[in-house]
C-alpha cells in the first residue's frame, strides 16, 4: 500500500509580506553632433536597443531637431551599460569627417 502525501498550504501572514522598493529610473539620452548620419543612428538604435526602423528614424530626427533624445528609460546599471555601448559603437563610416562614436549621458528620469 502506498501512502499519498498530504499537502499543507502555508499562507504568509500580513506581517511577513515582503516590501520591495522600485529601483529609481534613468534616461539614456543620445546627444546630437554633425558627424553621424540618420542611417547610422537608426542602425545603432536597432542593434543596441532593439528599436524598429520607424522608432529609430523618429529618434534620429528628434536628436537632429532638438539636440538630444531619450532612447531608453531603465534602472541605473543598465542605463550606464547602454551609455557605454553607445560610446563604444564606433564611427560612422559613411561620413568622412567622423572621428568616433556618438555621445550620450544618463539623467534621473524624475528630472
Amino acid at each position: 500500500m502506498t501512502e499519498t502525501p498530504t499537502r499543507t498550504e502555508v499562507k504568509p501572514s500580513a506581517k511577513s509580506k515582503p516590501t520591495s522598493k522600485a529601483l529609481p529610473t534613468y534616461h539614456v539620452v543620445l546627444l546630437d553632433d554633425n558627424d553621424h548620419s540618420v542611417e547610422y543612428v537608426m542602425v545603432m538604435l536597432k542593434e543596441l536597443f532593439g528599436h524598429p526602423d520607424e522608432a529609430g528614424f523618429e529618434l534620429a530626427m528628434q536628436v537632429d531637431r532638438k539636440g538630444k533624445a531619450v532612447v531608453l528609460t531603465t534602472h541605473k546599471e543598465r542605463a550606464e551599460l547602454k551609455r557605454e555601448q553607445i560610446h563604444a559603437y564606433g564611427p560612422d563610416h559613411a561620413v568622412a569627417t567622423c572621428k568616433g562614436s556618438m555621445s550620450a549621458m544618463i539623467v534621473p528620469a524624475d528630472e
